[in-house]
């Protein structure tokens, strides 16, 4: 079934399912009579030769340049010309199909102007399979993702490049193929496709998706550590939660008990310390933050994700062009960057329980760095260099982009979002993570295999998964096969999805 674009009701799942999963999209009629009437109205204000912004004006510094009437639809090809200026190798083709799902529901509320065929157009070519090569790099969040857009907006008039049926193509070789019209650009169709932050958010809106499976894994690998580090149950007892009132903590702790049900740790059989360390018994707090922070970036970018990000904004009901700002990107690059400390502090704490498993004077009687043959082995103890390493890239990538503005345009656009620099890094950002998880991962199963008790049948779950790609290390072996491919089984969900056959969602 297909997904309705009407201006409201996409979520976060519903752009992965259209970017990563290839979901058909229709407009709903509403959407349709909505385009429409928007467009009689600016038609009328062109025939009437109102002064309107970047329909009849200049653009950014030359904003207060009238444009003579028979330069109008030359204007907005040279508009998209000189703003497809990016720079590097194609963003992902899930971004870039996530940012034109979002340009459509922009479209579908009918305030853009653009006309029905600028739209359809950008349907077709999602349900056909045409994605434009996008230089992710470019943009700086303000007046939309300006570059990155033009660039789609580039196939509207038969030219630039396209991904179709696995193969790079030129843009009206593509669309030919595909049996899709070129619409070309009329008045306003041009910086109504762009002006927008449509690429940040839908690259925002996956990372959130895939931030919540990370999050997840990491409380499977912190519940494996813990069975294998003899943890005292007590900090995962929910009541300890509820009486602080935080969601994501609540949400965390019991993720991890349920983790540990049907084990010999949480019927108290086994002997444990009367408090552990703090890497241990604060993990529902740590990764709880992660959860509620997550949680505000999603409602923040959701309402992006149905707002109308465009300038100017056309209101037909009261027959007016309102010229302004909607298209800054900072309502979303500020909640992501916190999103992204996020995951770089979570991985923290998975790096200060991995060192726990490793150390002897930590690790409740393992062996040292979880090798039999101390001392002709090493075990373990590079993984921790790796894991330290991936750390250090991330804690550089968490400083915030959203107070990076430099200014643009003669200081007409004299602040910036930066909301893009905010989105590429947080792609490493979560890259790095699932390293450091994978790496916790194969150390608990490591030191999971040196004890002898029952296990919880969630971490007994998440332990065959690992030993199905990652064998015991009995003596030692170069390490970094292991290590990349179990950076694959994280991000693969592989863990999460078994695990949660096994014991019920742990959200």
């Amino acid at each position: 079934m297909a997904i309705v674009m009407n201006g409201e009701g996409l979520t976060i799942g519903k752009i992965v399912d259209i970017a990563r999963n290839n979901a058909k999209v229709e407009l709903s009629d509403g959407a349709i009579a909505r385009i429409q009437s928007c467009r009689r109205m600016l038609e009328e204000k062109v025939a009437r030769k109102e002064i309107m912004y970047g329909v009849n004006t200049g653009i950014g510094e030359f904003s207060e340049m009238v444009l003579d009437a028979d330069k109008l639809q030359d204007f907005q090809k040279y508009l998209i010309y000189n703003h497809s200026a990016g720079i590097g190798d194609p963003a992902p083709i899930e971004y870039v199909r996530g940012a034109m799902a979002g340009r459509i529901n922009v479209h579908a509320h009918g305030n853009s102007a653009c006309r029905l065929a600028i739209t359809q157009t950008l349907v077709e070519m999602l349900n056909k399979g045409v994605t434009p090569v996008v230089c992710q790099k470019g943009s700086v969040g303000a007046c939309g993702d300006l570059a990155p857009m033009s660039q789609i907006a580039l196939l509207l008039m038969g030219e630039g490049e396209a991904f179709y049926d696995g193969k790079r193509l030129p843009g009206r070789v593509a669309l030919d193929k595909a049996g899709i019209a070129i619409p070309g650009l009329e008045v306003r169709d041009g910086l109504a496709t762009i002006n927008g932050s449509n690429l940040l958010t839908a690259m925002s809106a996956i990372h959130l998706y895939d931030f919540n499976s990370l999050l997840k894994q990491a409380e499977i690998a912190a519940a494996m550590s813990l069975e294998a580090l003899l943890a005292n149950m007590k900090p995962y007892d929910i009541r300890i939660h509820k009486i602080r009132g935080f969601a994501g903590a609540q949400r965390c702790a019991a993720a991890i008990k349920k983790c540990f049900e049907g084990g010999d740790l949480l019927t108290g059989r086994i002997k444990t310390k009367v408090q552990d360390a703090y890497s241990m018994r604060s993990t529902p707090q740590v990764i709880g933050a992660a959860h509620d922070a997550c949680e505000y970036a999603k409602s923040q970018v959701e309402i992006e994700l149905n707002g109308v990000g465009d300038n100017p904004i056309f209101l037909p009901e009261d027959n007016l062009a309102l010229s302004g700002a909607n298209f800054q990107g900072s309502p979303v690059s500020l909640p992501m960057d916190m999103a992204g400390v996020t995951v770089t502090m979570v991985s923290v704490l998975s790096e200060r329980r991995l060192n726990r498993l490793l150390n002897p004077a930590l690790s409740q009687g393992l062996p040292a760095f979880l090798t039999k043959g101390a001392g002709m082995f090493s075990g373990l103890m590079l993984s921790q260099y790796t894991a330290d390493s991936l750390i250090v890239e991330q804690r550089i990538l968490s400083a915030p982009a959203s107070v990076q503005s430099i200014p643009a345009a003669a200081d007409q656009e004299d602040f910036v979002s930066m909301g893009m620099n905010t989105a590429i890094k947080n792609a490493q950002i979560l890259d790095n993570a699932y390293g450091i998880i994978g790496i916790e991962f194969i150390a608990a199963a490591q030191a999971l295999d040196f004890r002898d008790f029952t296990f919880g049948q969630g971490v007994r779950a998440a332990k065959d998964v690992v030993r199905r790609h990652v064998d015991f290390l009995d003596i030692d072996r170069p390490l970094y096969t292991d290590h990349t491919a179990m950076k694959e089984v994280v991000k693969s969900c592989e863990i999460l999805r078994e695990v949660e056959a096994a014991i019920g969602s742990l959200s």
